[in-house]
């Protein structure tokens, strides 16, 4: 894996994997043989040994026509060519099949190779150039680095906003196809947590600085991290530089964990932001499933429902996180293991949703794309209402009546430095029995997304005003500008580089 979404060097590393899912539910694994590569090293042990294909072909049985398609990575050898093939060529199977191109050059022409076989050299229409021992070796250089750079800037273009409101969509369809559980992401967690020697309780930093340890990594607290990152992972030196600040809205152990869980979930450079997304998720659970372990917390949420006490708050306090963290926790402990459908939602005192999920058949307001996010919530939910009580201290409980049911919610409030924003949990009525909070005699009543309900002013307001008033906007810019570019969006790739230069010794 590198950091930037183009490769100067023809290495490998131990966070890429081909065809490698960034979100388990997201896209499948490919355990399929990389024919081009075996074709390769083929090729180059066949004219080390100072074989032709002819000589080949008799050693294990076969002409050389079908071992030039094999070299050529254009047809799949069985098993007994693959045995025949080692044994002829004096070599394993498992070095017949290694990952590693034998040379320089023999890098290049897989480079090479892939990419004229990919969508984006045959959506330019370009004749396939032939490879063989007689093309230069400065044009195998120009050619894939041309290829190379293509790619490069077609990453760097800049997406729409309605291309991430997109993916945005895209994600929360597996999300809700999976009930927001990931068993992938939790097993790799669980092997953490046994490597380590977690037993119970909240996660200290002292463990978690144990599972870096245990991951090879080394911790760094710096004053001049770069300013558009949360974390820097040196690879080159197993390193994961810190801020040493400790004015930061985000908890120090899930920055750690998300930096962590890149390299345990194995993921690549982002080629798009659909996946730049997907591997987010990835992290921010991954991070979850460490901070709440998964068995713990569910023998805890189990003996909640039994005392019909579920509370978010309860537990943000017993282990010890944040309570947007419990909230997210709980959507992915909820439907797997307590057979509870809910949803989420983080909105801005606006009314602006940030965050949301469901799997419970709540209408959330979506755009044309089908995106959540950047939508108002509706004035009657207890996400909005939740802004105007004065007491802070206790969670909030609500009944919605909504055309699509009614639905039982509670909510706080928390501030941050783009404001105040409501962190809600909801679960349908028939669910409501086995949380602290159900006698609640509060009950609102939407209608949205018919506009009468709370989009349109009341007809005497409208009467007396509509036309006597200009409003001057606070518009947001961010909304009206395209996100920014680069595999990791906003991340500043030399201050980044200039910073690991520093920083390396």
């Amino acid at each position: 894996m590198q950091f930037f979404a183009y490769r100067q060097e023809m290495t490998t590393s131990p966070w890429s994997r081909t065809d490698a899912s960034s979100l388990p539910g997201a896209a499948g694994t490919s355990d399929t043989l990389d024919l081009i590569s075996l074709g390769r090293r083929v090729r180059h042990l066949r004219k080390a040994g100072g074989m032709t294909l002819d000589d080949l072909g008799r050693k294990v049985g076969t002409v050389g026509s079908q071992l030039s398609l094999i070299e050529n990575g254009k047809r799949e050898p069985k098993l007994g060519m693959l045995q025949g093939l080692a044994g002829a060529l004096g070599v394993s199977i498992d070095e017949l099949l290694g990952a590693e191109p034998p040379t320089r050059r023999a890098a290049l022409e897989i480079e090479l190779e892939r990419a004229q076989r990919g969508p984006l050299y045959e959506s330019l229409g370009l004749p396939r150039v032939r490879i063989s021992s007689r093309l230069p070796m400065e044009v195998l250089e120009s050619l894939v680095g041309l290829q190379a750079e293509l790619e490069r800037r077609l990453n760097e273009q800049v997406a729409t906003p309605e291309e991430a409101r997109r993916a945005n969509a895209e994600l929360r369809g597996v999300m809700r196809r999976k009930n927001n559980y990931f068993p992938e992401i939790e097993a790799e967690a669980q092997k953490l947590l046994d490597a380590v020697g977690y037993s119970a309780g909240p996660m200290s930093e002292h463990l978690i600085a144990d599972i870096a340890k245990h991951l090879g990594f080394s911790l760094h607290h710096v004053s001049d991290l770069p300013h558009s990152t949360r974390s820097v992972t040196d690879l080159k030196n197993s390193r994961i530089y810190l801020t040493q600040s400790q004015h930061t809205d985000h908890d120090p152990r899930s920055v750690l964990l998300q930096a962590l869980g890149h390299y345990v979930l194995e993921h690549r450079t982002p080629e798009n932001y659909g996946e730049f997304l997907r591997q987010r998720v990835a992290t921010n659970y991954f991070a979850a499933a460490l901070l709440l372990p998964e068995k713990p917390a569910v023998e805890y949420l189990r003996r909640a429902k039994a005392s019909k006490e579920i509370a978010v708050e309860d537990i943000r306090d017993t282990f010890a996180v944040s309570y947007e963290t419990a909230a997210h926790r709980f959507t992915n402990l909820a439907t797997e293991h307590l057979e509870i459908l809910t949803h989420f939602q983080k909105t801005h005192k606006s009314g602006i949703i940030y965050k949301a999920y469901e799997n419970d058949g709540v209408t959330f307001p979506q755009d044309h794309t089908g995106a959540i996010e950047g939508q108002p919530s509706c004035r009657r939910w207890t996400s909005r209402v939740v802004f105007d009580v004065q007491d802070k201290f206790r969670a909030y409980n609500q009944y919605t009546d909504t055309p699509s049911g009614t639905y039982w919610c509670t909510a706080r409030t928390e501030r941050g430095p783009n404001g105040e924003f409501s962190l809600s949990v909801g679960v349908p009525y028939a669910q409501v029995k086995w949380f602290r909070g159900r006698d609640t005699d509060i009950r609102e009543k939407s209608f949205c997304p018919d506009e009468s309900c709370c989009r349109r002013p009341p007809s005497s307001l409208a009467k007396e005003w509509a036309g006597n008033a200009w409003p001057s906007a606070r518009a947001h810019s961010h909304l009206l500008a395209a996100m920014p570019p680069g595999a990791f969006p906003g991340v500043d790739e030399t201050e980044v580089y200039s910073f690991l230069a520093a920083h390396s010794g």
